[in-house]
């Protein structure tokens, strides 16, 4: 499979619960995290448990599904913003499905895919939403660790390395 994405939005949160702020450019350690975030922080909801979140992807394609009902979910069709999903880093163009165990570009940055995330039904309470755990069902996002550090910006190609 061949493709190239983009990286469209950075965000981070200071620790669980905080709203998510957005960055024009992010540092990335390898084995740590963004810079500010709270899993670099270590107080993440999961920072305490051994799980790899050192940076979370979400597709905008999954947004935009789900601002025009898709899958058809009885009574559920919400518009969620960029800040408001709680990924990192959103994207364009990236089947972050298929990545699970392969490594990518980001920037300068090298990523691994660790893992699919999982939604949980918190994200419907702090967001008033209810029924997007189901909306994001089987999409939402990719948890990877940082194998190369660096900068990266909105705009930066996202590529495979392991094609």
């Amino acid at each position: 499979m061949t493709w190239q994405g983009n990286l469209l939005h950075i965000h981070i949160a200071p620790a669980a619960s905080y709203e998510m702020e957005e960055l024009a450019e992010a540092q990335l350690i390898a084995g740590r995290g963004i810079v500010g975030d709270r899993y670099y922080l270590g107080t993440g909801t999961y920072s305490p448990k051994p799980d790899v979140r050192e940076v979370t992807l979400i597709e905008i394609e999954v947004l935009e599904a789900i601002a025009n009902g898709e899958p058809k979910i009885p009574g559920f069709k919400r518009s969620l913003a960029p800040e408001d999903h709680r990924r990192n880093l959103t994207t364009r163009g990236v089947p972050l499905n298929h990545l699970t165990g392969k490594r990518f570009r980001v920037g300068e940055t090298i990523l691994r895919a660790a893992r699919m995330n999982f939604p949980c039904k918190y994200i419907e309470e702090l967001l008033g939403m209810p029924g997007l755990y189901e909306g994001l069902l089987n999409r939402s996002g990719l948890n990877c660790s940082i194998e190369v550090g660096g900068v990266i910006r909105p705009g930066d190609p996202i590529v495979p390395m392991d094609e």
